[in-house]
């Protein structure tokens, strides 16, 4: 395993990578994507990116993501970086894909007030 520089609201700090959904378990996965989408959702969008990456490289993969979304796997890591230019369109197969993949539902549920979102996996 080796560790990269990951990018969070409160700054940079280290993150290890390379871990599979074995080595790891599913549940940190969706830990990690709900993390994802709750960045997305708050204004976050580089930050929510380099999660989402993490997801896709300890889970399905960029190859066989590239498989079931018709994009090349070269174009799905260009996507996937800090400043990588994902449509919304792909971000939301590529959500798809990697939940259904770890088998899990996602609810996103808004307090508008205070502008805070929930985001449970079943």
């Amino acid at each position: 395993m080796d560790t990269s520089q990951m990018v969070y609201p409160g700054g940079v700090r280290s993150q290890w990578t390379g871990c599979t959904a074995t080595e790891r378990g599913p549940h940190f996965f969706q830990i990690m994507l709900e993390q994802a989408v709750g960045l997305l959702l708050g204004g976050e969008p580089e930050a929510s990116r380099l999660i989402l990456r993490d997801v896709v490289s300890g889970t399905i993969g960029f190859e066989a993501l590239a498989a079931l979304t018709h994009t090349s796997a070269k174009s799905l890591r260009g996507m996937l970086t800090a400043n990588g230019r994902l449509g919304m369109d792909s971000l939301s197969v590529i959500f798809r894909v990697v939940r259904d993949w770890l088998q899990a539902a996602l609810d996103v549920l808004s307090d508008a007030p205070d502008q805070h979102f929930c985001i449970a996996l079943e």
